[in-house]
């Protein structure tokens, strides 16, 4: 499926092509507290389809749960997120917070992982396979 995203004040956007089975929720204290919410959503995308059509994202490195540096992109104008991915150019993959994608509405979660952080209140949805970390 063909995704489409911006950044809030929209001076950013992007496009990359998706698999409908790589959409999921993190739990992980990273992702509560860069949301500001109990998780995220994330779509994940390969390095090789996606691509920023419009502006270019600012970059903050941080050391994730699991002990990985993670890059973080987001729009230096309105803090938007875009992604977190491996610190370096070319990463495999891509992690794309789905608040940022015009297709939302159809992305789907199909597993969650670090529900080893999930807030006790955030009960597992049904019929998503769950990881405790993170998947596979």
């Amino acid at each position: 499926m063909h995704i489409t995203g911006r950044c809030h004040c929209g001076e950013i956007t992007f496009e990359a092509e998706h698999d409908p089975e790589k959409v999921g929720i993190c739990h992980c204290t990273d992702c509560q507290a860069l949301s500001a919410s109990d998780y995220h959503v994330v779509v994940m995308v390969a390095g090789d389809i996606f691509r920023f059509t419009q502006g270019k994202p600012r970059y903050y490195v941080k050391t994730a749960d699991s002990g990985n540096r993670r890059r973080l992109a987001f729009c230096g104008t309105c803090a938007s997120a875009f992604y977190s991915s491996e610190d370096r150019d070319a990463p495999p993959i891509y992690n794309i917070r789905a608040g940022t994608i015009d297709q939302r509405r159809e992305l789907v979660p199909v597993f969650e992982c670090w529900r080893s952080s999930a807030l006790p209140w955030v009960a597992p949805g049904e019929g998503r396979t769950l990881f405790d970390k993170n998947p596979g």
